[in-house]
């Protein structure tokens, strides 16, 4: 992995690492919003709620566009496939992994069970 897919992973899952951003991208996956939108259904502030829409906007998790003075978000959840690659080749590991520890128990257990054959 090069150093930039390593930073943009970084910054995905970073993005991704907090339940308000989750939030946030929950709500975008149902529509497009208002900035303003967004901020009335958290007990944030105005303000605290741009800093998290911030960080998803660096991740390219979500995009704005400007309407007069609204500021409307949209969800793209093209970077999401990124991260969810990288969590399966290690699902992957992990499966093929655990899959050989199944067989070296199963066959330790027959061998104790039935004796040495020597």
């Amino acid at each position: 992995m090069d150093e930039y897919q390593a930073a943009h992973l970084d910054a995905l899952f970073g993005a991704m690492s907090d339940a308000t951003r989750r939030a946030i991208l929950a709500r975008l996956a149902q529509s497009d919003a208002r900035v303003t939108e967004l901020a009335s259904a958290f007990t944030i502030s105005l303000n605290s709620t741009s800093k998290h829409i911030r960080v998803l906007e660096r991740a390219g998790l979500v995009t704005r566009t400007v309407q007069g003075r609204e500021h409307v978000l949209s969800l793209n959840a093209g970077p999401m496939a990124e991260a969810a690659g990288w969590l399966e080749f290690y699902r992957q590991f992990w499966t093929d992994r655990l899959a050989a520890l199944e067989d070296f128990v199963v066959k330790k257990r027959h061998t104790d069970k039935h004796g040495s054959k020597q």
